[in-house]
């Protein structure tokens, strides 16, 4: 099994392009009319389409560690700072996750990229 992506609303269109090109399942927010919506809400929407929220935003770290230490399940994070990793090795290690993970396996955990 594999897990879908939701993509945060500032991360590179390059990246979410690669990804549908080597077959990856990825709604972004904007596809989603959810451009502007406030962390927490994008957090409970991608948990509600079984999706795992990747961002480049250090608030979803302070949002993620919020649900961790209140045990608020939520559907996963995968963090990647913006200057720490290259559009191709993001979307290599995005495609590896999501090929390679099932949804139980980021459930209310944070991955952090690069890998």
């Amino acid at each position: 099994m594999s897990i879908a992506l939701y993509m945060d609303e500032h991360i590179r269109r390059a990246i979410t392009i690669g990804l549908r090109l080597r077959g990856v399942d990825v709604l972004t927010v904007q596809e989603d009319g959810r451009a502007g919506t406030p962390d927490p809400i994008l957090l409970d929407r991608a948990t509600e389409l079984q999706r795992v929220m990747f961002s480049q935003d250090q608030d979803f770290l302070i949002e993620a560690n919020r649900r961790q230490v209140e045990g608020i399940n939520f559907s996963g994070v995968i963090y990647s700072p913006l200057l720490s990793i290259s559009i191709g090795d993001c979307i290599r290690d995005l495609e590896i996750i999501a090929k390679a993970s099932n949804p139980e396996d980021l459930a209310d955990r944070v991955e952090y990229l690069p890998l």
